[in-house]
């Protein structure tokens, strides 16, 4: 499965539309830690991301790219996925999508289902406020996994 060069070049495209419509400078760091989430469906992390860029850009440092995602993530080019550790991983799939999460080995897929985006909302929370969006997470254990069941741990 993997991302296609017009899906990663439409991705890289959007990275510098947003750029110029924000104001916001499209520096090479900056460049490349979108692309490096940009060119991948594993929903990586900051510490991966950081392992990654720095070996083209060795002085990068951490807090950087911890800016860099929390600027990319309000400029709406990439999402945050909360998934089962400790650390948000990061998407930059924009498209209206859900997620299957791996709850033993924390495989983040994405998935598209007309189903789930034609969610209602129920009235109780509706009376809470106005929802903007809603994302589905299905919880479970991937074909790998599932696998490996006589494999110990």
């Amino acid at each position: 499965m993997g991302l296609g060069t017009k899906e990663i070049k439409g991705r890289m495209q959007a990275f510098m539309d947003t750029c110029r419509r924000s104001g916001m400078k499209a520096t090479h760091q900056r460049m490349e830690i979108f692309r490096e989430i940009a060119c991948t469906e594993e929903h990586p992390d900051a510490e991966t991301i950081y392992k990654r860029v720095r070996q083209r850009i060795p002085t990068i440092s951490l807090d950087t790219i911890y800016r860099t995602l929390y600027r990319l993530e309000a400029e709406g080019l990439i999402s945050r996925v909360e998934a089962l550790s400790d650390r948000a991983r990061f998407d930059a799939n924009t498209d209206r999508h859900h997620h299957f999460v791996c709850t033993r080995c924390g495989l983040v897929r994405d998935f598209y289902s007309r189903d789930l985006d034609d969610y209602r909302v129920p009235s109780e929370v509706r009376e809470w406020g106005d929802v903007s969006s809603t994302h589905m997470e299905l919880r479970g254990v991937c074909a790998t996994c599932l696998s490996k069941k006589g494999e110990p741990d």
